[in-house]
């Protein structure tokens, strides 16, 4: 279970790290920056599947998965600040109660395991569609990609 997780966060955090990562700090978080890393991120991403999967069909069919977990990614963004912005109106109210922050935060968590699973079947597809060896080499250029946009820790 631990290594599909890291797998399923080493598929998302290539293709959606650059959006956090890539902008000028300090610039803002206007949604065109976000769009821009996010597309810089796929393109980035569609080059690792054309070097790792050298059967184009395949490639085509693994960078369509590529489309639909980022697609999955964005809506589940968009519901997490839906969730959000109830969640404020409500602190707003003084006469709010625990019940209503908890059914809010339920759905919330809800929405999410229900985006994490889709996510993570759509992982599974793609695993099924690549061998063993392709799966190795994508994983392998995610790995090294993500590790140019994560912050050094401490001690490694």
């Amino acid at each position: 279970m631990k290594t599909t997780r890291l797998m399923l966060l080493a598929l998302i955090a290539t293709t959606l790290t650059m959006a956090g990562c890539a902008r000028h700090h300090g610039y803002g978080m206007g949604s065109e920056y976000q769009e821009a890393a996010l597309e810089r991120g796929i393109t980035e991403t569609n080059e690792m599947v054309d070097q790792a999967v050298k059967d184009p069909e395949k490639a085509k069919q693994a960078k369509a998965i590529v489309q639909d977990i980022v697609a999955e990614v964005k809506q589940s963004y968009k519901q997490n600040r839906e969730y959000h912005q109830k969640l404020y109106a409500l602190n707003a109210n003084y006469d709010a109660a625990p019940e209503q922050f908890t059914k809010i935060l339920d759905d919330l968590n809800n929405a999410r395991m229900a985006s994490a699973t889709k996510i993570l079947g759509l992982r599974f597809k793609m695993k099924s569609l690549l061998t063993a060896q392709e799966w190795a080499d994508l994983t392998s250029a995610m790995d090294k990609a993500r590790s140019r946009h994560m912050p050094k820790q401490e001690g490694m």
